[in-house]
């Protein structure tokens, strides 16, 4: 991930009106426990998994799909 990709996360956790305090509440409900502080860590040192990605995106109303180019 670069900060391409991070600020994409970040801006799409923002149009759906939340914070990443509020998606770390709700990343709970998905058993993945951890603070704003460690993901924003994540997101910029490019260590976030994909389970968490997922989630995110669930979150904020989205899927995550692969796609053939």
């Amino acid at each position: 991930m670069n900060n391409e990709t991070r600020n994409e996360i970040k801006s799409y956790i923002v149009a759906f009106g939340w914070k990443l305090v509020d998606v770390v509440e709700k990343l709970k409900d998905y058993e993945i426990y951890t603070t704003p502080q460690a993901l924003s860590n994540k997101l910029t040192r490019d260590t976030l998994r994909y389970s968490e990605a997922k989630a995110i995106a669930e979150i904020c109303g989205y899927s995550l799909e692969w796609t053939k180019k």
